[in-house]
């Protein structure tokens, strides 16, 4: 049984899942933070299945992009879980997590996550599933700029920018609604692949992924913030 945790933006999830599989989730949209919510959520979706930590055979957690602060709450809860139990923890990317469910379509998919300031955090992927770039972050008129069509856009990002890339790009691309549960049934599906391939992180060293640094405590930074192995 793998527990995953998603608090990669106010759309934030847990579930628990057998093979695979998902057997109990839970989502909710959170107005303030996630601190006051998770560890009951977690908790109640543990005691619905009637298991506790050391039950589990992985912990996965979404690494971001997102907030900051909301990141820290589920990689702390998640990396607090792993050690407590001596279970393997596997981070997995947001955007990874919000194109997986497209990249069987057929056509190039950018997966788009709010950035604040107007940007988006993207990743832009081929028909064939691998990453044409590296993700950043920019306005969205200069990722338009820069993508090619036929193409999918999709994620959480696409909310506030579906009009926008459809009067720019016409017919040429494909924008799906998002579903927060859509992404945590990705996030775990790959997070089973990478522990069902004995792949892990370390709890002790594993990072958010913010591709812009936090505002607070020095100059702003648009480099990819260094994982665990």
């Amino acid at each position: 049984m793998i527990l995953t945790i998603d608090t990669s933006t106010r759309n934030a999830g847990v579930a628990l899942a057998r093979d695979g599989q998902v057997v109990a989730a839970r989502s909710w949209w959170s107005a303030v933070n996630h601190t006051a919510e998770l560890m009951p959520a977690v908790a109640h979706l543990l005691e619905g299945e009637r298991l506790s930590a050391k039950d589990l055979d992985g912990i996965a957690v979404a690494l971001g992009p997102g907030g900051f602060s909301a990141l820290r709450v589920g990689m702390s809860v998640a990396k607090g879980l792993a050690m407590a139990s001596g279970r393997p923890l596997a981070g997995i990317s947001t955007l990874d997590a919000e194109a997986q469910p497209y990249l069987q379509s057929g056509l190039s998919v950018c997966a788009l996550l709010d950035a604040g300031r107007t940007e988006v955090s993207s990743g832009y992927f081929g028909a064939n599933g691998q990453r044409l770039r590296e993700d950043r972050i920019c306005p969205p008129a200069e990722l338009l700029d820069e993508v090619g069509a036929p193409l999918l856009f999709c994620g959480e990002g696409t909310s506030a920018h579906a009009e926008f890339i459809r009067d720019r790009m016409g017919d040429q691309v494909l924008v799906v609604g998002h579903s927060p549960a859509a992404r945590l049934w990705a996030l775990t599906a790959l997070a089973h692949d990478r522990l069902e391939a004995g792949e892990s992180d370390d709890a002790a060293t594993l990072q958010p992924y913010y591709l812009r640094m936090p505002s607070i405590g020095g100059p702003k930074r648009r480099d990819r913030v260094r994982q665990g192995a």
